[in-house]
C-alpha cells in the first residue's frame, strides 16, 4: 500500500529516519518501528535510510547527531533511531545539545552544503517533538500525556524484559546483512523450541497481565485500544514489539502470540499495520 501523505504536508522536505539495516527482513527494530508508526499515523513524508550496525557511529558523528548516551569513561554512545527535520532548524537538539550545523538533508549523502536541521537521538524526544511540531492526528489524546508516557515506560522496562532473551540472539545475525547465518532454530516459521518454552511462558504471563488491565477499559472485546476507540502512542508501542516477533521469531511464534488474550493483540496488530508496514 503506498504511504498516504497528509495534503498538508505534501509541500513538505521529506523527514529523515535512521534505522538498522537487516537481513531478511526491515523494520523490526522496535524502537525504530515505533517512530515509523508515528509517521505514518501522522502522515508525514518521510524517507527512510538504513545503515549497517558499524556504520552507525561515523554517520552520525557526520551529521552532528548528540550522543544517546555516554559509557562511564564519557565516550559517547550512538544508537538508533535518529530522526532528522529539514523542515525546522535551530541552535541546540531538542535534547538540549548544542549541534552547530548538521548536514543538509533531501538525499544526505549526495548534497553538498550543511545547514541546522532539527536533529533527535532518543525515541522519547523523538515521540514529543513530533507530536509538539505536528500536533494533527494526536497521539497524546488530551489530558493522557502522562498516563500515556507511563504505559510506554512500563512497555519499555517491564512489558519486554522476558522477550530479550529470546528476540534479541534471533535478531542480531540478521544486522549488517549477516542473512541467516547463525539463526537459531525454529526461529524462521518453525515451532518455539523446548529450551524456549519457559521463556515464552514468561512473556505470555506480561501479555496476559497487560491484557486484564485493558480489559478494565471496556467488557466489549471489539475494543482492542489502550484508550478504547482511538490509537494511541501506548498502542503503537506495543504493536512495535508485536512487528519484531511477527518478522524476527518466526511464522509459528507469531500464531501463537496473536491469539492471546483471546486474540486481542492479533486485532492489535491488524488494525495498526498500516503504520507499521511499509
Amino acid at each position: 500500500m503506498p504511504r498516504r501523505v497528509s495534503p498538508s504536508y505534501e509541500h513538505m522536505q521529506q523527514i529523515v529516519l535512521y534505522d538498522l539495516k537487516g537481513a531478511p527482513t526491515q523494520t523490526w527494530a522496535p524502537n525504530v518501528s515505533r517512530v515509523r508508526c508515528i509517521l505514518n499515523f501522522k502522515r508525514l513524508p518521510f524517507i527512510t535510510i538504513p545503515l549497517d550496525l558499524h556504520d552507525v557511529e561515523n554517520q552520525m558523528r557526520s551529521i552532528g547527531a548528540p550522543p544517546t548516551s555516554y559509557r562511564q569513561d564519557r565516550k559517547p554512545v550512538y544508537t538508533l533511531p535518529v530522526l532528522v527535520d529539514p523542515n525546522r532548524s535551530t541552535g541546540t537538539h531538542a535534547n538540549g545539545h548544542s549541534h552547530g550545523h548538521g548536514n543538509g538533508y533531501g538525499h544526505p549523502q549526495e548534497n553538498g552544503y550543511r545547514t541546522p536541521h532539527i536533529t533527535i537521538s532518543n525515541v522519547n524526544l523523538i515521540v514529543e517533538y513530533l507530536e509538539a511540531t505536528y500536533p494533527a492526528r494526536p497521539v497524546f489524546p488530551e489530558g493522557s500525556r502522562a498516563m500515556q508516557t507511563l504505559v510506554v515506560h512500563y512497555i519499555q522496562d517491564v512489558f519486554i524484559q522476558p522477550l530479550l532473551p529470546i528476540m534479541v540472539p534471533m535478531s542480531q545475525p540478521q544486522l549488517g546483512g549477516g542473512g541467516h547465518k547463525g539463526y537459531p532454530p525454529g526461529a524462521n516459521g518453525g515451532p518455539m523450541m523446548h529450551h524456549e518454552e519457559g521463556q515464552w511462558r514468561q512473556v505470555k504471563a506480561q501479555f496476559d497481565f497487560l491484557a486484564t488491565i485493558l480489559d478494565k477499559n471496556s467488557s466489549d472485546t471489539t475494543l482492542t485500544y489502550a484508550q478504547g476507540r482511538d490509537v494511541t502512542y501506548a498502542d503503537l508501542a506495543l504493536c512495535s514489539v508485536l512487528a519484531w516477533i511477527k518478522k524476527v521469531a518466526g511464522r509459528d511464534s507469531w500464531a501463537q502470540v496473536k491469539k492471546w488474550g483471546n486474540g486481542r493483540w492479533g486485532r492489535l496488530y491488524d488494525r495498526c499495520k498500516d503504520y507499521i508496514e511499509e
